[in-house]
């Protein structure tokens, strides 16, 4: 790989901004400080100057190899345009294997909040902890006596953690318990979720945006994400729109229908003036715009108790069944009689799902359950840190500077270095394991969080990393020689979201060049 802008004639990068800033090093805890600013109503950690902060105070720290080649013309040029300088970026291509091209590292020992580019250690990790082929179980039990069709008593539902237990799967525990005949319940339903050890959590912390599925906590029992969507559909003839729900919810009471305009989709969410304060009976007081077509609200408005037992009633009873009880949160009676049970897909295809669409409430639960495996007791956040430091000390895997908060990259606190970052993928792609894993990466150009990157289309499996004042990419990039490389490059800056086309850039000189 040649030499280009932005090095001196030894080939080496020219960081004069990074040199200023180490003669001014302030603490060295200062990389991980927090700070907060006010957004309107809402306070939270802010994103812009924590990375920014970490990036000057850590810049004494990064460890150049020798002589590596020049940062490409075409992300500089991209990175100068969108006003980030090289000291808010981190980057490692290295070859995988051995290779004849020297490696390109530009701030790679720095600790970087890496967004969702931290679920590449979860996913990996959890493969070799857990295997390729571990699967979760969600138990149905008898708490009472069984009378023919009926149950004297309760039915008790207890979860293991499963990342993806959908409205689907518990329909087909449903059929499960009335093809066992069972249809008649008198007491309640039991939800058993004591395999996780973790507190309700404030939904709205992280940034705000408490009713965005993504900031569902996680949850033993976990159903459907607690999501529900709400889906607009629009008649120009009438002038009016129909909301429909998915999953149905037992008492859930919608408008039959709100008045739709002329003018520009825009804000339609906005133009609704939605109230959810009532959880089972939203308010719109708004109108909707005809020209947005048909549209979807994915919400997560209910507390997970709630939710579950309105979603298993609506199913329950859509199966035939009755029942006159409520669900309540509970411990498994111990002379509870086994039922049913429901199995998860694989961890294989679960990290696929984590992976390709950056899916941060399965992370969570993969994260908590490394912990649970581990521990042999209920799974906690301490538990899962210790789980995964243990591994990357078996593993000899060298990372001083990470730290851990939810394994998901949906943190304001979690750090790690772009080398840290290439190291993981070099073990990864030596081991056994190593097409699993792969595999559930985005492929630039086709699937995923990458199917609408143009940059090496078909030719790069690459993690992204989004929140606000961070991008992230990290994973592999089959060259155009037949070389692959290790491609990390993570930016923390308030102009982040103007860094995209330079990790386009860096993507697209790697597949043709390397």
């Amino acid at each position: 790989m040649g030499r280009s802008l932005g090095s001196d004639p030894a080939g080496h990068y020219r960081t004069d901004d990074l040199a200023l800033a180490a003669a001014a090093l302030i603490r060295r805890d200062a990389c991980h400080r927090q700070t907060r600013r006010r957004r309107g109503p809402v306070h939270w950690l802010a994103k812009s100057a924590l990375p920014v902060v970490a990036a000057v105070a850590c810049a004494a720290a990064v460890a150049r190899g020798p002589a590596p080649a020049a940062l490409p013309e075409g992300f500089t040029a991209a990175l100068q345009a969108a006003r980030v300088p090289l000291s808010a970026v981190a980057v490692v291509v290295e070859p995988v294997g051995a290779g004849a091209a020297a490696p390109v590292r530009l701030n790679e020992s720095v600790p970087m909040n890496p967004a969702s580019t931290m679920k590449l250690l979860t996913t990996f990790a959890a493969l070799e902890l857990l295997g390729p082929a571990y699967t979760w179980r969600t138990e149905a039990f008898a708490a009472g006596s069984l009378r023919g069709e009926t149950l004297a008593g309760e039915l008790a539902l207890r979860g293991s953690g499963d990342p993806h237990f959908v409205v689907e799967d518990l329909w087909l525990l449903v059929q499960r318990l009335r093809g066992l005949g069972l249809r008649r319940i008198d007491g309640d339903l039991l939800l058993d979720r004591s395999a996780f050890a973790v507190g309700a959590g404030d939904p709205f912390a992280f940034d705000g945006e408490g009713l965005r599925p993504y900031n569902t906590g996680p949850d033993a029992l976990l159903l459907n994400f607690k999501a529900l969507s709400l889906s607009f559909v629009p008649d120009a003839a009438t002038r009016s729109v129909r909301v429909l729900a998915m999953p149905p919810l037992a008492g859930l009471r919608l408008p039959q229908s709100l008045r739709a305009v002329d003018g520009a989709c825009g804000d339609w969410r906005a133009r609704l003036q939605a109230d959810f304060s009532q959880p089972l009976a939203p308010q719109f007081r708004g109108v909707y715009p005809l020209a947005c077509g048909e549209r979807v609200w994915h919400l997560s408005t209910l507390e997970p108790v709630p939710y579950f037992g309105a979603v298993f009633r609506a199913l329950w009873e859509g199966a035939g069944g009755s029942w006159s009880g409520r669900a309540r949160e509970a411990t498994l009676p111990a002379d509870a009689l086994p039922l049913a049970h429901h199995e998860s897909e694989p961890l294989a295809a679960v990290i696929r799902d984590i992976n390709k669409f950056s899916n941060n409430v399965m992370a969570r639960q993969l994260y908590l359950t490394m912990g649970a495996q581990a521990a042999g007791e209920a799974a906690s956040p301490a538990a899962a840190e210790r789980a995964l430091r243990a591994w990357l000390a078996g593993r000899a895997l060298a990372m001083p500077e990470l730290v851990l908060d939810n394994g998901a990259g949906l943190s304001r606190i979690e750090r790690l270095s772009a080398a840290s970052l290439a190291r993981l993928l070099h073990l990864a792609f030596a081991s056994p394991l190593m097409p699993e894993f792969v595999s559930s990466l985005p492929l630039a150009g086709v699937d995923g969080t990458m199917r609408r990157r143009e940059a090496a289309t078909g030719y790069a499996h690459i993690k992204t990393g989004l929140l606000a004042d961070v991008r992230a990419i990290a994973g592999y990039v089959h060259a155009r020689s037949g070389q692959r490389y290790v491609v990390v490059s993570i930016v923390n800056h308030p102009n982040a979201r103007d860094a995209q086309p330079a990790h386009d850039a860096l993507l697209d000189w790697v597949q043709r060049n390397g």
